[in-house]
């Protein structure tokens, strides 16, 4: 059920200088989330933000009541939640959208994200795990300092990364990341330097979140090796709900907003072929 409260701060984390972690809390148990959904927040004491911001839902602490936002600092509005203090208040719609697909026990499931797109990732790796399925991450970004919250990704699946500039992991990018080639083989070479090794795995799934080229080119791939797919989109969504049609997405059922009947989508249900 959507809610609209202020949430207190109970922690402000800077992991790096373009990025803000902002834990927040509530006298009440905070309402059911799934994994892909998002908030939309009211930037306070900002002239020119007018619109809400959406930001993807990082992490669920339910032993803490904590809802976890990972947000890359960008603009003004992404500033201003950057010199959030704690104890501060966040006025927060939510939980929004449609999320990714519900695990299953014995599932094997491909997480790929790139940049900012880790941060949904986060949370769906724990509810895998929850109910046994297996998760499998791969993530990628610009160099080392653009890989955040590496040692918790580590508690609830198989963690394989990328780098542009090789600071970390294999250098290049996800989409032609040696360990993408050899998960759905039944082969596991062991190269030396920064290569990893990746036992061959039959995906039940794939689901993905980045830059829209990265989430193209993992489809095209998902579809050549005939495993199902899932992107999470990231269209400007001012409102959450549906009616300021800022978020419109072409698909083969015709333009839908993806705020509404995503932000997660099935590939097939999407025009990028």
């Amino acid at each position: 059920m959507k809610q609209c409260k202020d949430l207190k701060i109970v922690a402000v984390e800077h992991p790096n200088d373009g990025y803000v972690l902002l834990k927040l809390t509530d006298a009440e148990q905070l309402p059911a989330i799934h994994a892909g959904q998002f908030v939309e927040i009211k930037v306070e004491n900002s002239p020119q933000t007018f619109l809400r911001r959406p930001i993807s839902v990082n992490f669920v602490d339910e032993n803490r009541n904590e809802l976890w936002l990972l947000i890359q600092v960008v603009g003004e509005g992404t500033r201003h939640l950057a010199n959030l203090q704690l104890g501060d208040t966040l006025n927060v719609l939510f939980p929004l959208g449609n999320g990714f697909s519900q695990g299953v026990a014995g599932d094997k499931v491909l997480l790929i994200g790139g940049g900012v797109g880790i941060a949904p990732l986060l949370e769906y790796a724990k509810q895998l795990k929850q109910v046994g399925a297996t998760p499998y991450l791969l993530l990628g970004g610009r160099s080392a300092n653009n890989l955040l919250q590496l040692d918790i990704f580590r508690q609830f699946g198989e963690v394989y990364v990328t780098t542009e500039d090789g600071s970390m992991g294999e250098k290049g990018f996800v989409t032609n990341s040696s360990i993408l080639q050899l998960f759905n083989s039944s082969t596991s070479p062991h190269r030396g330097g920064n290569a990893q090794r990746a036992e061959g795995v039959s995906f039940s799934r794939i689901s993905c979140c980045g830059p829209k080229p990265m989430m193209m080119a993992v489809a095209k791939w998902a579809k050549e090796h005939q495993v199902k797919c899932e992107v999470s989109l990231e269209n400007l969504m001012a409102c959450g709900l549906g009616a300021c049609l800022c978020c419109v997405e072409k698909t083969v059922k015709g333009n839908v907003c993806v705020c509404k009947e995503g932000p997660v989508f099935d590939i097939e249900e999407l025009t990028w072929s």
